[in-house]
């Protein structure tokens, strides 16, 4: 697995001369944008998991303790866990941090690296895209159901399904663009080759 370190996606923002040109400050621009978006989404499933905790640590007290568990702690539980699940798997598509089998990009020159890592994010952009889909089908076929205990829509369970979709098409396509564009994407990983 390979990381890449303290620079948001990858985009080795610090290895860029002070000469820039138009384009290298617009994908700069748009990289800097792109960060704040992935940490709100990180702020926000950090507070998922931290109500979701709170809520089971009442629940398991409720049924424990007062001998009456409430009936909206595990639905609601459930609901924040999709919420912080597919969020952070979104920034940890930009951040590199997710699973990955990188061992043959120790051993390739670096223009094989680069095209390892296109094909990768064009099939992490796939995967997003069917994220987007079949979540957006799931719930139109659920909205109308409602969930006992919230009171709620049963499509909505399937919302963060559909924008942790979204947000990894947004990540895949600004690391496939900024390859393209000529940015420093793949820093890490031919820094990780070198180091060999």
């Amino acid at each position: 697995m390979t990381g890449t370190g303290s620079t948001p996606g990858g985009a080795g923002t610090s290895a860029l001369p002070s000469g820039q040109s138009a384009s290298t400050r617009f994908w700069l621009g748009v990289e800097r944008l792109l960060s704040g978006v992935a940490r709100l989404a990180l702020w926000v499933s950090g507070a998922g998991l931290t109500l979701m905790t709170i809520i089971i640590a009442w629940q398991v007290f409720s049924r424990y303790v007062l001998n009456r568990s409430p009936s909206w702690t595990e639905a609601s539980a459930v609901l924040l866990m999709g919420w912080f699940i597919f969020l952070g798997a979104a920034v940890g598509v930009r951040e590199r941090t997710h699973l990955g089998f990188d061992v043959l990009l120790y051993f390739l020159p670096k223009p094989a690296k680069a095209v390892l890592r296109t094909i990768s994010d064009i099939v992490v952009l796939a995967f997003g895209g069917g994220m987007i889909v079949y979540g957006i089908q799931l719930a139109r076929l659920t909205w109308k159901t409602v969930m006992p205990s919230l009171l709620l829509p049963g499509g909505v369970s399937f919302l963060p399904v559909i924008l942790g979709g979204a947000l990894v098409c947004l990540f895949s396509l600004e690391r496939l663009a900024g390859r393209f564009a000529g940015l420093p994407v793949d820093a890490d990983i031919h820094a990780t080759g070198e180091e060999m």
